[in-house]
Parts: C-alpha cells; structure tokens; sequence
C-alpha cells in the first residue's frame, strides 16, 4: 500500500440560507473526487494529483453563490489520527461489490449474447475505474479487481473469439513497406478487435491495394498471401505486443502518436492491460457492427470510418493517410 500522504487538504464551507440545489451539487462534486467528510460542510482529501483543484473549484462555487469557504493544509496531529483519515478512503467495501457483478456475469456468459455480455462489461469496467479514480490508497482489493475484470475480459474473448493466436517470442524483424504493395493479406474471418484494426491499419498505411481473405481454417491460407493474427502468421502476436502493435513497429510507423495510441486501445481490449477511455464504447460498437455487416468484407468498411476517427483524433491530424 502506498505510505500516507504529509499533508491534509480540508474544505470547510458554509452555505447561505437555505440552498438545497447548490448543497447537492457541492456534495455530489466532492463524492465524485472521493473526497471523505468530517462533518457536514468539511471536505477531506489527500493532497495528492488534482485534489487541491477540485477543492478549489468547489470553493470558488460555494463563494460566487453567497457562501463561505476555507481550504486548509495540515499534518494528522498523530499516528491514530493519520489512520483514522486513511479509514475515510478505504475502498474495499466498492471494490468487492464491483467484483461481485464481474464474477456474474461471468458465470452467465453462457445464456448471453455477445453485444449484450460486452456492453454490460463496458458498463461495469466503466464503474470499476471511477474506484479507482479516487481511491488514494491502492492495496490489494484494487490489484483483486483488475485481475477480476481482465479475467471476465479473457472469457469474454474465449466464448466469442476463441481462436486468439499465442504470442511469438522473436524479435520484431524490420520490414520495407514497398515489399508488401498490391498484396493479399489473410487473417481469421469472423474479425474482433486486433484483426480488424489490423487490416485498416494495412490498407491504409502499409499496402493502399491490399486485397483480404478470411479464413474459416488457417491452414487453407493461400500460399502467396501474408498472413496475420494466427499461430504461424507472418505477423501475429510478438511478446507482449499484439498484431496491430506488431505491425506498427514492424513498419517503422511507431513515431506515429495516432498509431501509438490506436495501439494501446487495441491491445486493452484484446488482451487486458491498462484501461483506455474509449474501449467500453469502441468494444460495443464492435460488437455492433459484427451483428449488423454481412460478412467481413462490410464488417471492416463500417469500422474503417471508426478507426479513421479515432485516428484523427489521437493524431491531433487533419485526416488519415
């Protein structure tokens, strides 16, 4: 567990007359920091990341509506008081409640469907890191809950995508981009998360006339193509890098902030890690897409304008290449 913080940060307001509306959204505001009360109208939060801002802000409201309000630095007087603030911030209590919903759904993945099960982890995931967004104390619940959530992540995959390929353990080989012009690539059809990244980060970096084949078997892949995102693919999963990451560094195209940042999102949701904004929502609209679209063909078209957003912004670019 992380030591304890020097210093205390206390809000002490005084509200005018009698302002339900402006109390709610004062205490709301500061429920959502994490902030711990000692009493009615005093605040507490470590002073640590951007708890002395969010205190600020809630005092310049409470003023600007009549109101009165101190913020105040200090050190616990003693030990005991030292524990009796951390106690405040305990999140042991949420963090089993949010493992208890992840084990559930676990168990009934067999009776769900694929967008209904990865929307209702999307929900849940999106619960579990607003705990971790204020719990100023990380300890072993919150290592509990992670493990908790990439294991539902994983069964999650398995029942809907089984086929995920096993990592490589090479080194990543430089490849020259006018090598693999006008090609055709295969992969696993039935496209999740990696593959389809995959192939819009082909197309529209590595080979513009790249041409695709699903495949139903991977050892019916055509002699000539290149593979990729399977056991024995030309690229596929290297160490800890997924195919999409593999392909980034394989091209030289990893000083590219939008690719980079693609590549944390793909590799969140194919194989855990760290947590990005976004993937909830981009894992749904996947799921989405898969029920809507055809077959593969149509399934990679309607993502194209997805990732070709997300890319843009990332890159902070005007559009893609």
């Amino acid at each position: 567990m992380r030591s304890p913080p020097v210093l205390w940060l206390l809000l002490v307001t005084n509200l005018p007359g009698r302002n339900p509306t402006l109390r709610m959204r004062a205490w709301r505001a500061l429920k959502v920091a994490g902030a711990g009360s000692l009493r009615d109208g005093a605040y507490l939060l470590p002073d640590v990341g951007a708890s002395r801002k969010v205190l600020e802000e809630q005092g310049t409201v409470i003023r600007a509506a009549g109101g009165s309000a101190h913020l105040l630095s200090f050190k616990a007087d003693s030990a005991e008081q030292q524990a009796e603030f951390v106690a405040l911030f305990d999140r042991t209590m949420e963090y089993a409640q949010a493992i208890q919903r992840l084990e559930a759904l676990k168990v009934k993945l067999g009776k769900q469907r694929e967008l209904d099960a990865r929307q209702q982890l999307a929900g849940m995931a999106r619960e579990a890191y607003t705990i971790v967004a204020r719990d100023f104390f990380p300890g072993e619940p919150r290592k509990q809950m992670q493990s908790t959530l990439a294991d539902v992540e994983r069964a999650i995959n398995v029942r809907f995508a089984p086929d995920e390929p096993r990592p490589a353990q090479h080194e990543i080989r430089p490849r020259n981009r006018k090598e693999y012009r006008g090609r055709i690539w295969a992969t696993r059809a039935h496209l999740w998360i990696d593959r389809v990244a995959s192939a819009w980060l082909i197309r529209r970096f590595i080979d513009p006339r790249a041409r695709f084949v699903w495949l139903e078997r991977t050892k019916d892949c055509p002699k000539r193509a290149v593979g990729f995102d399977f056991d024995g693919a030309e690229f596929t999963h290297v160490g800890s890098k997924v195919t999409f990451e593999v392909l980034v560094a394989s091209f030289a195209l990893d000083q590219d902030a939008g690719l980079i940042r693609l590549g944390a999102l793909v590799h969140h949701l194919d194989v855990g890690g760290i947590p990005v904004a976004e993937g909830p929502g981009f894992a749904t609209i996947m799921a989405g897409a898969r029920k809507l679209q055809a077959d593969d063909d149509a399934l990679l078209g309607g993502m194209t304008p997805v990732l070709d957003s997300l890319y843009v912004e990332y890159a902070g670019a005007d559009r893609p290449h």
